[in-house]
């Protein structure tokens, strides 16, 4: 089951299909859609930013226009939290960037996910000196 944002974006009621969600919403251009309110983002620097610098750092990114393509690893649910490791490329004819995200995805009480905490980086995120 999903819920309709744009035409192109859903969030979804199944976690595994949570990275799916972001990539539409991110290549519509609309990522703020699947975060929830006071989710964080870890930038590559490592520096953690919520409200409008997540979405400043997201919305940066998607304006470059290179699609961003997800690979789920893996899934794990608890309750009404689930943890995602999630393979990525942005890819565009000026732009190559790839990982593998470490995160956290929290089901509302409207029973859709969003992310609570947004790690593209995972472990190769470090903060700056």
């Amino acid at each position: 089951m999903s819920f309709e944002h744009e035409s192109s974006v859903h969030l979804t009621t199944d976690p595994a299909q949570h990275p799916f969600a972001f990539a539409a919403a991110f290549n519509a251009g609309v990522p703020e859609l699947v975060y929830e309110q006071g989710a964080v983002f870890v930038r590559p620097d490592g520096v953690t930013v919520t409200g409008a610098e997540l979405h400043r750092a997201n919305a940066e990114l998607a304006a470059r226009g290179a699609p961003i393509t997800v690979r789920p690893r893996r899934v794990e649910v608890a309750g009404d939290v689930a943890l995602l490791i999630v393979d990525w490329i942005i890819d565009g004819a000026d732009l190559h960037l790839e990982g593998t995200a470490t995160d956290v995805a929290r089901r509302g009480a409207d029973g859709y996910w969003r992310y609570a905490i947004d790690n593209p980086m995972g472990v190769r995120a470090s903060p700056s000196p």
